[in-house]
């Protein structure tokens, strides 16, 4: 699984031209998942994102989490954060999951942050997403269950 996290001001999902999804303060996650995920890197994985203290405290440092200031969640799911460039320059993408297994794990996984006690909001599985933001700082961080 990999997940590119951006803290934002503001972020929303607008697909065929209607905003599905808004948050304010929080986080936006692009989240991919590739063939033959293993469950407990996943789990490390999730544990990193909420944990994460990316957010500043009264001193300018970075040393909240989502959870400290109150932040949410915007969870866009996006295969194409498995394109494998090492060939040529059309991205590959045969390491991605299979769209139906990707999309359980994807609602598993923002279920998960739901029964958590976050403020989550979904994009649409699969469909052309327009995602608006104000990347906050900016900061945006790169997780890979592989190297985690």
């Amino acid at each position: 699984m990999r997940a590119l996290i951006q803290r934002v001001k503001n972020a929303s999902c607008v697909v065929d031209g209607k905003e599905v999804s808004k948050i304010d303060k929080g986080l936006l996650v692009f989240v991919g998942f590739k063939n033959n995920e293993d469950p407990k890197k996943i789990d490390k994985l999730y544990k990193k994102l909420i944990g994460v203290r990316i957010f500043e405290d009264s001193n300018g440092k970075m040393n909240l989490s989502i959870k400290d200031v109150g932040g949410s969640f915007l969870v866009i799911s996006q295969f194409t954060l498995y394109g494998d460039m090492r060939e040529g320059l059309r991205p590959s993408f045969t390491e991605a999951m299979d769209y139906n297994l990707a999309n359980d794990y994807y609602l598993d996984f923002t279920n998960r942050l739901s029964k958590d006690g976050y403020d989550v909001k979904l994009g649409v599985f699969g469909a052309d997403m327009k995602i608006n933001l104000i990347n906050d700082g900016p900061v945006t961080i790169w997780l890979d269950s592989e190297t985690l």
